[in-house]
């Protein structure tokens, strides 16, 4: 049973791969999401895709690993509060063929993703990481 729970500590970090998945083969996707007072949506998507990737690699393989969690934490949070609440209360919306509150509530889901991924990403800052190096 141990080894069946320790294996989260891959899973977790691993499955952050659909994001990598999305900005790399749905670009658009990805800088649509970018808020229209940032120039450049397209750098900002493939930059985020290195983030994420940067977070996989570091997480899996237990180097500056706790950084890595409370970074990702934070970049999720800011995606929170920037982007999907933002997008859920009705701005910047008129991207997908959806209907607008179809559009809002798909938005909110997100915004309350992010708050579980950060959570989530939080203890495993506290509680998995092992390279404490940079924040201690």
């Amino acid at each position: 049973m141990d080894k069946l729970l320790n294996s989260g500590k891959y899973i977790f970090p691993l499955s952050f791969l659909l994001y990598v998945g999305l900005h790399l083969g749905k670009p658009e996707v990805g800088a649509s999401f970018v808020p229209d007072y940032l120039p450049f949506p397209f750098f900002w998507n493939y930059f985020t895709l290195l983030c994420i990737l940067s977070f996989i690699i570091s997480a899996v393989i237990g180097k500056y690993d706790k950084l890595a969690y409370s970074m990702m934490a934070l970049y999720v949070i800011l995606m929170a509060f920037l982007v999907h609440l933002p997008r859920a209360m009705g701005q910047e919306l008129g991207t997908s063929a959806l209907p607008a509150d179809l559009e809002k509530e798909l938005e909110m889901v997100n915004f309350f993703r992010n708050i579980m991924v950060t959570g989530a990403l939080l203890a495993f800052a506290k509680f998995v990481a092992k390279d404490k190096r940079i924040i201690g």
